[in-house]
């Protein structure tokens, strides 16, 4: 049962990646949008939980600064919307 939750995380996680840049590509989210962050975010923390668990450790160590990223630019985003 462990292994299809695990399964069924990194496949929504890459439908979330999948989905957020398609988004970004047809103009309909931008960069800096935090729906656009937040599916990367989401999206990252999958992966890190599906590679983590199958030994796949360079795409979790991968997954863990695309996580970064995203919330390093949620929280520039949210300073510069207080201004």
């Amino acid at each position: 049962m462990t292994e299809i939750a695990i399964e069924t995380v990194g496949w929504a996680a890459a439908l979330l990646i999948l989905a957020s840049y398609a988004l970004l590509s047809s103009g309909k989210l931008s960069a800096t949008s935090r729906t656009y962050q937040w599916m990367n975010v989401a999206g990252a923390l999958g992966f890190i939980v599906n590679s983590g668990w199958n030994g796949a450790y360079p795409s979790a160590a991968l997954n863990v600064a695309w996580a970064a990223i995203g919330l390093a630019t949620l929280w520039r985003v949210a300073r510069q919307s207080q201004t």
